[in-house]
C-alpha cells in the first residue's frame, strides 16, 4: 500500500508522520496548534506537506479528539475544538492533494497498539487511555469497532455513580470523573487535607499546601512511600478495574490494554489495577481472565495508528 502520513492533534503542537507498513516513523514535522477551528485545518496541512517531503505518500490519517462518522469524513463534535459537523475530511484533502481519512484520537491509538505494540498476536483487545480523561477503542476480530454512527467506545462517559460528579460532558457520574489523571489528583488532594501528617513527602513536593499537588508530584511521593499518594493511586485502581470488570462482560477480550500518561507509571498503577479487576470480575475465580497490559507505543500510537487506518478499507463497504 506505500507509505501514509499519520496526524495527531495535540493541545498545543500538531504532528505528521510517515510511517511504513510496519508501523516504523520515517520523517515528522510538528507545527504550533492554533486557537482557531480554521486555523487547525490549516496547521494539519502544513505539517503534512513538512513531512511528505522526499516521500512518496499515498494517504493520511487524522486522529482527531471528538466524535467522527461512520465514513471518516465528518467531526460530528469536538470537546476542545469548535468543530460541529465539521467536514475535516473534504477541507483537508483540497489542501493536500492526498485521500484523507478521518478518525478517533482513542480508536487510532488503539489501533496503534493493537497492529504494533501491546496488542500484537491478539484477535480481540480492548483498549482505554488513562489521561487527563478517559478514552479507548475496540478491536474485535481483527477489527476496529465503531459502531453503526461511529461513535462506538467513549468509555470515559459510561455513568459510573448515578447523579455522581458532574462531568464536563454534561452527564454525571461518568467512568472519567472517577479513573483519570484528574481525578487522582482529587483523591490525593482530598486525602492530603483530611490527613496532612500522611502526606509530609506529597506536600513537600507542591507548594506545602493540598491545592499545590500535581499529578507528578504523586507519582514521585508514591514511589517514596508516602501513605497518601499510594492510597490515590489505590483508588485509582479500584475504578478502573471495576470499569474493565464490567468491559469483560461485554466484549470478553484478550487482553486489556492500558494506555495514556498514567500507564507510564507501570506497576504502581498497573498491578493495583489487574488486583481490582479480577476482584470485580464476574465468576472471576471460575473464567478465564484477560491480560492486563501496558501499551508500548507512548504517545507515538495515535500517530502510528492514524497512519495505518489510512490503509484501512471503508468500514461501510
Amino acid at each position: 500500500m506505500g507509505l501514509t502520513i499519520g496526524v495527531d492533534i495535540g493541545g498545543t503542537k500538531i504532528a505528521a508522520g510517515v510511517v511504513d507498513e510496519e508501523g516504523n516513523i520515517l520523517s515528522t514535522h510538528k507545527v504550533p496548534t492554533p486557537g482557531t477551528a480554521e486555523g487547525i485545518v490549516d496547521a494539519i496541512a502544513s505539517a503534512v506537506d513538512g513531512a511528505r517531503v522526499g516521500h512518496d505518500i499515498v494517504g493520511v490519517g487524522i486522529g482527531a479528539a471528538g466524535y467522527v462518522n461512520r465514513q471518516r469524513s465528518e467531526v460530528y463534535f469536538a470537546p476542545n475544538i469548535h468543530w460541529r459537523n465539521e467536514p475535516l475530511k473534504e477541507k483537508v484533502e483540497a489542501r493536500v492533494g492526498l485521500p484523507v481519512v478521518v478518525e478517533n484520537d482513542a480508536n487510532a491509538a488503539a489501533w496503534g497498539e493493537y497492529k504494533f505494540g501491546a496488542g500484537k498476536g491478539h484477535r480481540n483487545v480492548i483498549c482505554i487511555t488513562l489521561g487527563t480523561g478517559l478514552g479507548g477503542g475496540i478491536i474485535i476480530g481483527n477489527k476496529l469497532r465503531r459502531g453503526h454512527f461511529g461513535v462506538a467506545a467513549e468509555f470515559g462517559h459510561i455513568r459510573m455513580v448515578p447523579d455522581g460528579l458532574l462531568c464536563g460532558c454534561g452527564s454525571q457520574g461518568c467512568w472519567e470523573q472517577y479513573a483519570s489523571g484528574r481525578a487522582l489528583v482529587r483523591y490525593a488532594k482530598q486525602r492530603a487535607n483530611a490527613t496532612p501528617e500522611n502526606a509530609e513527602t506529597l506536600l513537600g513536593l507542591g507548594n506545602g499546601t493540598p491545592d499545590g499537588i500535581e499529578g507528578k508530584h504523586i507519582s514521585m511521593a508514591a514511589r517514596q512511600g508516602d501513605r497518601v499518594a499510594v492510597d490515590s493511586y489505590r483508588e485509582l485502581a479500584r475504578w478502573v478495574g471495576a470499569g474493565l470488570a464490567d468491559l469483560a462482560s461485554l466484549f470478553d477480550p484478550s487482553a486489556f490494554i492500558v494506555g495514556g500518561g498514567l500507564s507510564d507509571e507501570g506497576e504502581l498503577v498497573l498491578g493495583p489495577i489487574r488486583k481490582s479487576y479480577k476482584r470485580w470480575l464476574v465468576g472471576g475465580n471460575w473464567r478465564p481472565v484477560a491480560e492486563v497490559r501496558a501499551a508500548e507505543l507512548g504517545n507515538k500510537a495515535g500517530l502510528v495508528g492514524a497512519a495505518d487506518l489510512a490503509r484501512e478499507p471503508d468500514p461501510i463497504m
